[in-house]
């Protein structure tokens, strides 16, 4: 099964989107955005330069975990990873977006 983007409301009223994968496992996480047409904004972005490898920045926390961005071609984070034990993980994780990132289903859970 392909994956699928979630539109969702936070508790603060802000909107925000995440990819998931096929198996339903959350692959990306987007910013809190003030309006429905900005979260849907970023999904357009997200689906738009998701399959790019040059809009990955690969990143390394303090405590050593590893996790990435996705970025637009102006450098805005559209979304970003949780965060995964090795390398290995990372990249499987990036492999994973680049496959879900271009679908074109969205879930409105604002209702």
């Amino acid at each position: 099964m392909a994956g699928w983007y979630e539109l969702d409301k936070s508790s603060d009223g802000q909107y925000y989107f995440v990819l998931k994968a096929g198996n339903a496992e959350v692959i990306l996480t987007s910013e809190r955005y003030t309006t429905r047409a900005a979260a849907e904004g970023g999904i357009a972005s997200a689906q738009k330069n998701s399959p790019d490898e040059a809009r990955y920045e690969r990143k390394t926390a303090s405590d050593g975990r590893h996790h990435f961005n996705l970025k637009a071609a102006n450098h805005q984070v559209i979304g970003s990873s949780q965060m995964y034990a090795s390398q290995a993980g990372r990249e499987a994780g990036i492999t994973s977006v680049k496959g879900n990132g271009p679908s074109t289903t969205v879930k409105d859970k604002t209702a």
